[in-house]
């Protein structure tokens, strides 16, 4: 399993987080829709699919650049990322 890691997301919407396995070859903003549409069928439609989201390092506080590779960034096994919506 060394081209994913875990992860644990939190997602302050729902009031809940998740466990979850991210490949690390994957640009930010992929890993950013699948999560959506995971949690969108894990949750029988509890969260919206036309918001836009942003993953926040919960220890840094460091945004995510949308075009940065997991594997480029400090993601890995055991970090915490909140997943919250940006209002528009």
């Amino acid at each position: 399993m060394n081209n994913k890691v875990l992860i644990k997301l939190i997602v302050p919407e729902l009031d809940c987080s998740y466990d979850l396995f991210i490949p690390v070859n994957e640009v930010i903003w992929k890993i950013k829709k699948l999560i959506t549409r995971s949690i969108y069928d894990l949750t029988n439609g509890d969260i919206d699919l036309e918001k836009e989201y942003i993953l926040i390092d919960k220890n840094t506080s460091e945004q995510y650049d949308n075009n940065a590779i997991v594997i480029d960034t400090n993601i890995k096994n055991a970090s915490e990322l909140i997943f919250l919506s940006i209002k528009e």
